[in-house]
């Protein structure tokens, strides 16, 4: 199950595609964004923000959760 999740998207091809398709697509694969800020002065780092979130369907998180080692808990 762990290799289906580093396969990529097909293309959706040169047409338009509704948003609600291509949100389904989405939730349906599953959507990982992660991202850092860190400001500092003179060197030294005075705030760090982090974010990651999993943006899935119900059923697709499930699954994720269900594939995680369980030292990763």
């Amino acid at each position: 199950m762990r290799d289906s999740l580093k396969t990529p998207l097909p293309p959706l091809g040169s047409e338009p595609q509704a948003l609600v398709d291509v949100l389904d697509r989405l939730l349906d694969t599953g959507v990982v964004v992660d991202g850092q800020i860190v400001l500092s002065l003179a060197g030294v780092d005075l705030v760090h923000l982090g974010l990651r979130a999993l943006l899935a369907s119900v059923d697709r998180a499930a699954g994720l959760t269900a594939a995680r080692p369980e030292g990763m808990r």
